[in-house]
């Protein structure tokens, strides 16, 4: 599978995986999280564990199961991690426990490196039997609500290594940490390329006009997406410049608060004919790979993020991006070069006129954009990495990895 990314990937990303591969083949490595559809964590693992077994790891996929209070108060830990104030009591976290519990009696744990995502399973660490144990941080936990950031930081503290996004999410919970962001894989249904003709039945079919520009941002129905903000920026758009809005998500069964956001979102569109709010079904990749490439600007305005694989999406299909300055988006955005970080709403209508009033612009930050990705943030590289922190474990290396 890995010669498909032969001309696509940097040569020494794949160079550099053969040889992990040589040392790694063989082993056990399983991946846990809490949904297999909805959101970048899930989106990643239906792509790299087919990387994995074809280099010859032999990669597992497991997903944890929770009742409804679980996901209602798991949901409450991710929102604190992000710095909402949240009121989350002892008997939630003693359920939280339970529920992972039940979950290690029903799983095989049993791996040479396993890889827990996020905090949903982070208890699972208190039932390990062998093996390299990571936990990998999705979110931004740059200004997380302490009583929470310590509750997850006792689990933490028990893995062998933690890896986050940006380095200033790292906290001190682990002994070893390490900066790794999250990829796209160019292959997918989500990224390959399209013809016009493809790219037009999926504008037909979901009711998305081609006779004027398209501002599109492709995110789950979250409150940390700004989507009002969005909408607000693009109000101020329309007084000047003719043009569209396309708000397209798909749910996570992991996100208990999606739907509530998604009725406040068409609330507060007010039956706008240019709105378009579109709540795809899981897995609609190929659709959302259309809209990125029909649109003439893609918004990410996150206030909060962890790192936000739509921003290197819409990069990659060549699209000038803007997005909110935080999290791990302006490890993507380089401002003024491959698209634009914004801080305000106002700040963020600017800048789509400008690249509405400036083709020539927003052609050159596409271009820049897309390399400025396959240089960084294809899936190729963070296989590269993961087996490189397993590596870096089992061989106790330390500042130098020798293959």
């Amino acid at each position: 599978m890995l010669e498909s990314y032969r001309g696509i990937s940097p040569r020494g990303d794949l160079l550099l995986l053969r040889k992990l591969a040589d040392h790694l083949e063989g082993k056990t490595f399983l991946h846990i999280n809490s949904t297999r559809e909805g959101g970048g964590v899930a989106e990643i693992l239906q792509r790299m564990v087919p990387i994995l077994l074809g280099l010859g790891i032999k990669a597992r996929w497991e997903v944890i199961r929770g009742d409804d209070a679980f996901f209602d108060m798991t949901k409450k830990v991710h929102n604190a991690l992000q710095g909402y104030t949240e009121v989350i009591d002892g008997n939630m976290w003693d359920h939280h426990f339970k529920v992972n519990e039940e979950n290690a009696a029903s799983l095989d744990l049993a791996a040479d490196a396993v890889l827990v995502h996020d905090p949903q399973p982070v208890p699972l660490v208190s039932f390990r039997t062998e093996g390299a144990w990571i936990w990998r941080c999705h979110i931004d936990v740059s200004n997380p609500q302490e009583d929470v950031f310590r509750q997850i930081g006792k689990y933490a503290g028990k893995f062998d290594a933690a890896i986050y996004s940006v380095s200033r999410f790292a906290g001190s919970m682990c002994p070893n940490e390490f900066i790794l962001p999250p990829s796209i894989d160019p292959l997918s249904n989500k990224n390959k390329e399209l013809t016009d003709e493809e790219i037009m039945e999926a504008a037909g079919r979901l009711g998305v006009p081609t006779d004027r520009p398209v501002i599109l941002q492709v995110s789950r129905f979250d409150r940390f997406k700004d989507p009002t903000g969005v909408i607000m920026a693009y109000r101020m758009v329309r007084k000047y410049n003719d043009c569209v809005l396309v708000l397209a998500g798909s749910p996570a069964t992991d996100d208990p608060e999606g739907a509530e956001v998604l009725n406040e979102v068409r609330d507060f569109a007010a039956d706008d004919p240019d709105i378009h709010i579109l709540l795809l079904p899981p897995f609609s990749d190929r659709d959302i790979n259309a809209l990125q490439r029909l649109s003439t600007i893609i918004l990410q305005k996150s206030l909060k993020e962890g790192f936000g694989l739509t921003v290197a999406e819409g990069m990659w299909k060549g699209k000038p991006v803007i997005g909110g300055a935080a999290g791990g988006i302006p490890l993507q955005i380089t401002h003024g070069v491959t698209g634009f970080l914004v801080h305000s709403i106002e700040g963020t209508a600017f800048r789509i006129r400008q690249l509405l009033n400036n083709n020539e612009m927003a052609v050159r930050m596409g271009q820049q954009a897309r390399e400025y990705v396959r240089r960084n943030f294809l899936i190729t590289r963070q296989v590269r990495d993961y087996l490189s922190v397993w590596y870096t474990l089992v061989s106790k290396a330390r500042g130098l990895i020798e293959l």
